[in-house]
């Protein structure tokens, strides 16, 4: 039986443990000096103080200070801390990366170095081992629509497991399959670690446009629905653009969660308050205060910079990004911004010139052009 060590009892990582279990994995769930609270629920007997799933049965709890015996004989450590803290835990485990297989990593977001570098969240652990004389073994990025609570409920859920050794993916989706938890492998790495947490950018403006409607009284289903086209336009060509693969935006990893994320995800609820007109640092501290980390709130501000960083030409095209962008930081109301930023603006003059070529003449764009009712008379007087 294999020993795998999860790393935070977050819900995600306590949500993980039960497909684990049901796969015959001996699996020890290792809680940080934030996660107190959820073991001594735990210890109680009762569920999860934020998903209210229950732990599954034979799961062995430490506290902050039993890494050394959590970690003890593991083959993997699963990852499950939010991107914030995942600095901190990639130095605490550097001295046990030797000792494993692989590391699995759930965590999303972007990791900003002291000199204002945005990183990938397998690059930002990459360099930090390093720093601290340590190498990581191959490490699994996982993302896709997971809603914690279901997983944990055995409720049917899809992941994915990505690796740029393909194998290791391959190896450890057959090693956690499940009836009802399947994950698909691939090496499209760079993909997974840009929409995981782009997708939690593009939340909070789809629940604004609920926030909007209930406020309002009406329907916003047409709003939604362009938020939602032009969400995953953005997410392709910056999936892309970092080197990532488009047939990934498209799948589970993109379009998936993000509909998930945008139906029941704590970014739609932190959006929805915007778009009832809170101001964003009001609606934050009231979630915080409920026991909900809003991702999406820090990870905002690090996607605009990565895009500035990385592919400064393309921010143009991100309307939609830099409008979330400007409300996060309570620059605008985002209910001002959001039509223009969703819904389509017409061509720039570029794309205009670029395909004036193929148009005909009654529709060339450039130039001047007689009343059509004119240029209809001569165009049969011509014919003649």
């Amino acid at each position: 039986m294999a020993k795998i060590a999860v790393i935070g009892a977050s819900a995600m990582g306590s949500a993980l443990c039960r497909p684990l279990i049901d796969t015959g994995w001996d699996v020890s769930l290792w809680g940080t000096e934030f996660d107190d609270a959820v073991l001594d629920t735990y210890a109680a007997g009762k569920p999860h103080p934020a998903t209210k799933a229950p732990l599954a049965p034979h799961v062995k709890t430490f506290r902050s200070r039993q890494l050394e015996a959590a970690i003890r004989g593991s083959e993997v450590l699963a990852i499950c801390v939010a991107s914030v803290g995942l600095p901190a835990i990639t130095k605490r485990l550097a001295p046990y990366f030797d000792r494993v297989r692989a590391v699995w990593l759930t965590t999303k977001g972007f990791v900003e170095t002291s000199e204002g570098q945005i990183l990938l969240l397998a690059e930002a652990m990459s360099k930090i081992a390093a720093a601290e004389g340590a190498t990581l073994p191959p490490v699994l990025s996982i993302g896709g629509p997971v809603i914690a609570r279901q997983c944990a409920l055995s409720e049917p859920t899809a992941t994915v497991f990505a690796c740029d050794d393909l194998g290791a993916a391959v190896h450890y989706a057959r090693a956690v399959r499940t009836d009802y938890y399947r994950a698909f492998p691939t090496d499209d790495v760079a993909g997974i670690e840009v929409l995981a947490p782009l997708k939690n950018v593009y939340a909070i403006a789809l629940g604004v446009t609920e926030g909007v409607q209930e406020a309002t009284g009406a329907p916003q289903s047409n709003l939604r629905a362009a938020v939602f086209a032009q969400a995953l336009r953005e997410m392709s060509l910056v999936c892309e653009a970092m080197g990532g693969r488009k047939e990934t935006a498209i799948g589970l990893a993109g379009v998936g969660d993000l509909e998930v994320t945008g139906v029941s995800g704590r970014n739609k609820f932190f959006g929805m308050r915007l778009g009832r007109g809170e101001h964003p640092r009001d609606a934050e501290a009231q979630m915080r205060a409920a026991g909900h980390t809003v991702e999406g709130v820090p990870t905002t501000p690090l996607a605009l910079k990565l895009v500035e960083q990385r592919v400064p030409d393309l921010l143009e095209q991100l309307p939609l990004l830099q409008a979330v962008a400007a409300a996060v930081a309570g620059e605008v109301d985002i209910r001002t911004v959001l039509v223009n930023a969703a819904l389509p603006a017409y061509p720039a003059e570029e794309q205009i010139k670029a395909y004036a070529g193929t148009w005909s003449r009654e529709w060339k764009p450039t130039g001047s052009h007689l009343p059509w009712r004119i240029s209809r008379i001569f165009r049969r007087f011509h014919r003649k």
